[in-house]
């Protein structure tokens, strides 16, 4: 997407390089993290796919670690975390607002 709109200088796409012409100033943030580089040039194929296996395993209520590897149980016990974080601040938004 941002190499069809030019953008990658502009955001200091991770992929370009040390020497992309960063000024400093964000380009992304969300709550405490903040990143003066694109950070979806740094998301692996892995990631990506640990990702997608805990939505669906969650989607499908799986709760058995069997047959699970150490890196995705490590992955999904993170995702757990952020996800509850993300939901109760959700909640604690809403209730502000009303």
């Amino acid at each position: 997407m941002c190499r069809r709109s030019g953008l990658e200088q502009k955001r200091r796409c991770g992929w370009l390089g040390v020497d992309a012409g960063g000024s400093g100033r964000p380009v992304w943030g969300r709550k405490h993290v903040v990143t003066d580089r694109c950070p979806t040039s740094y998301i692996t194929a892995e990631s990506q796919m640990l990702i997608e296996e805990f939505l669906v395993l969650r989607r499908l209520g799986a709760r058995s670690l069997d047959g699970l590897t150490a890196r995705q149980v490590d992955a999904f016990v993170i995702l757990e975390s952020e996800l509850a974080i993300e939901v109760r601040d959700g909640q604690h938004n809403n209730r502000q607002n009303l």
